[in-house]
Protein backbone atom coordinates (compact mmCIF):
# COMPACT_ATOMS: atom_id res chain seq x y z
CA UNK A 1 0.00 0.00 0.00
CA UNK A 2 2.09 2.88 -1.26
CA UNK A 3 -0.04 5.99 -0.86
CA UNK A 4 -1.90 5.35 2.39
CA UNK A 5 -2.65 8.40 4.51
CA UNK A 6 -3.72 8.50 8.12
CA UNK A 7 -6.78 10.53 8.97
CA UNK A 8 -8.49 11.42 12.22
CA UNK A 9 -11.76 9.51 12.54
CA UNK A 10 -14.93 10.71 14.23
CA UNK A 11 -18.36 9.56 15.32
CA UNK A 12 -19.49 9.17 11.69
CA UNK A 13 -16.75 6.58 11.15
CA UNK A 14 -17.78 4.22 13.95
CA UNK A 15 -19.52 1.83 11.53
CA UNK A 16 -16.23 1.10 9.77
CA UNK A 17 -14.39 0.81 13.08
CA UNK A 18 -16.98 -1.68 14.33
CA UNK A 19 -16.65 -3.73 11.14
CA UNK A 20 -12.89 -4.01 11.71
CA UNK A 21 -13.51 -4.91 15.35
CA UNK A 22 -15.71 -7.83 14.22
CA UNK A 23 -13.08 -9.05 11.75
CA UNK A 24 -10.05 -8.66 14.01
CA UNK A 25 -10.90 -9.33 17.64
CA UNK A 26 -12.50 -12.08 19.68
CA UNK A 27 -13.07 -9.62 22.53
CA UNK A 28 -14.47 -6.43 21.05
CA UNK A 29 -15.29 -2.96 22.18
CA UNK A 30 -18.91 -1.94 21.83
CA UNK A 31 -20.21 0.83 19.63
CA UNK A 32 -21.20 2.69 22.81
CA UNK A 33 -17.65 2.52 24.19
CA UNK A 34 -16.25 4.04 21.01
CA UNK A 35 -18.94 6.71 20.85
CA UNK A 36 -18.52 7.68 24.50
CA UNK A 37 -14.74 7.89 24.17
CA UNK A 38 -14.93 10.09 21.08
CA UNK A 39 -17.72 12.30 22.39
CA UNK A 40 -15.86 12.88 25.67
CA UNK A 41 -12.52 13.33 23.87
CA UNK A 42 -11.05 10.51 26.00
CA UNK A 43 -9.20 9.12 23.00
CA UNK A 44 -8.56 9.61 19.32
CA UNK A 45 -8.83 7.22 16.42
CA UNK A 46 -6.64 7.40 13.33
CA UNK A 47 -7.63 5.39 10.28
CA UNK A 48 -6.54 4.50 6.78
CA UNK A 49 -9.07 4.15 3.97
CA UNK A 50 -8.97 2.87 0.45
CA UNK A 51 -11.82 3.78 -1.89
CA UNK A 52 -13.89 4.88 1.10
CA UNK A 53 -13.44 1.61 3.02
CA UNK A 54 -11.68 1.69 6.39
CA UNK A 55 -8.75 -0.75 6.21
CA UNK A 56 -7.05 -0.09 9.53
CA UNK A 57 -7.28 2.03 12.65
CA UNK A 58 -5.49 2.81 15.89
CA UNK A 59 -7.26 4.11 18.99
CA UNK A 60 -5.08 5.90 21.52
CA UNK A 61 -5.27 8.33 24.38
CA UNK A 62 -2.92 10.97 25.70
CA UNK A 63 -3.66 11.97 29.27
CA UNK A 64 -1.20 13.68 31.63
CA UNK A 65 1.67 13.10 29.16
CA UNK A 66 0.97 9.37 29.05
CA UNK A 67 -0.03 7.70 25.80
CA UNK A 68 -2.00 4.49 25.78
CA UNK A 69 -2.51 2.44 22.64
CA UNK A 70 -5.92 0.92 23.21
CA UNK A 71 -6.62 -0.87 19.93
CA UNK A 72 -4.94 -1.30 16.60
CA UNK A 73 -6.63 -3.30 13.86
CA UNK A 74 -6.00 -4.06 10.21
CA UNK A 75 -8.42 -5.74 7.83
CA UNK A 76 -7.26 -9.37 7.43
CA UNK A 77 -6.80 -8.98 3.64
CA UNK A 78 -4.58 -5.93 4.13
CA UNK A 79 -2.18 -7.16 6.79
CA UNK A 80 1.60 -7.19 6.26
CA UNK A 81 1.39 -4.08 4.06
CA UNK A 82 2.68 -1.58 6.62
CA UNK A 83 -0.67 -0.07 7.63
CA UNK A 84 -0.23 -0.84 11.34
CA UNK A 85 3.31 0.56 11.20
CA UNK A 86 2.06 3.73 9.55
CA UNK A 87 -0.75 4.23 12.07
CA UNK A 88 1.40 3.49 15.10
CA UNK A 89 4.10 5.82 13.80
CA UNK A 90 1.58 8.63 13.35
CA UNK A 91 0.08 8.10 16.82
CA UNK A 92 3.57 8.24 18.33
CA UNK A 93 4.40 11.36 16.30
CA UNK A 94 1.24 13.11 17.52
CA UNK A 95 2.01 12.21 21.13
CA UNK A 96 5.63 13.32 20.71
CA UNK A 97 4.45 16.73 19.46
CA UNK A 98 2.10 16.92 22.44
CA UNK A 99 4.93 16.19 24.91
CA UNK A 100 4.15 12.62 25.91
CA UNK A 101 6.65 11.17 28.37
CA UNK A 102 5.64 7.51 28.22
CA UNK A 103 3.43 5.20 26.24
CA UNK A 104 1.81 1.92 27.26
CA UNK A 105 -0.09 -0.94 25.68
CA UNK A 106 -1.16 -4.49 26.37
CA UNK A 107 -0.93 -7.27 23.81
CA UNK A 108 -1.84 -10.94 23.80
CA UNK A 109 1.17 -13.12 24.51
CA UNK A 110 0.39 -15.08 21.31
CA UNK A 111 0.28 -11.99 19.04
CA UNK A 112 3.87 -12.21 17.85
CA UNK A 113 3.32 -10.00 14.79
CA UNK A 114 2.10 -7.12 16.95
CA UNK A 115 4.85 -7.68 19.50
CA UNK A 116 7.48 -7.45 16.74
CA UNK A 117 5.92 -4.21 15.49
CA UNK A 118 5.89 -2.64 18.96
CA UNK A 119 9.51 -3.59 19.57
CA UNK A 120 10.54 -1.97 16.28
CA UNK A 121 9.14 1.31 17.64
CA UNK A 122 11.12 0.96 20.86
CA UNK A 123 8.47 -0.47 23.16
CA UNK A 124 9.94 -2.71 25.86
CA UNK A 125 8.17 -5.44 27.79
CA UNK A 126 7.71 -4.38 31.41
CA UNK A 127 5.23 -6.85 32.85
CA UNK A 128 2.47 -9.39 32.47
CA UNK A 129 -1.22 -9.20 33.26
CA UNK A 130 -2.16 -12.79 34.09
CA UNK A 131 -5.41 -14.14 32.60
CA UNK A 132 -6.16 -10.69 31.16
CA UNK A 133 -8.30 -11.60 28.16
CA UNK A 134 -11.79 -12.81 29.12
CA UNK A 135 -12.37 -15.04 26.08
CA UNK A 136 -9.54 -17.49 26.79
CA UNK A 137 -7.76 -16.18 29.91
CA UNK A 138 -4.61 -15.51 27.88
CA UNK A 139 -1.97 -13.35 29.53
CA UNK A 140 -1.36 -9.84 28.27
CA UNK A 141 2.16 -8.54 27.97
CA UNK A 142 2.55 -4.94 29.12
CA UNK A 143 4.84 -2.76 27.02
CA UNK A 144 6.21 0.73 27.68
CA UNK A 145 7.73 3.34 25.39
CA UNK A 146 9.83 6.14 26.86
CA UNK A 147 9.56 9.31 24.82
CA UNK A 148 12.56 11.64 24.73
CA UNK A 149 12.01 14.49 27.18
CA UNK A 150 11.54 17.90 25.60
CA UNK A 151 14.92 19.57 25.44
CA UNK A 152 16.98 16.37 25.72
CA UNK A 153 20.34 17.17 24.27
CA UNK A 154 19.35 20.77 23.61
CA UNK A 155 21.29 22.31 26.48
Amino acid sequence: MQTANCELLGVDDIGGVMELERMCFRTRWTREQFLLGLERHAFRILGIRQRGVLLAYVAFSLIAQEMEIMNIATHPFHRRKGLGRLLLGEAIAICTRENALQGFLEVRRSNTGAIDLYRKFGFIEVGTRKNYYPDNKEDALLFRLDFPAAGDGAE
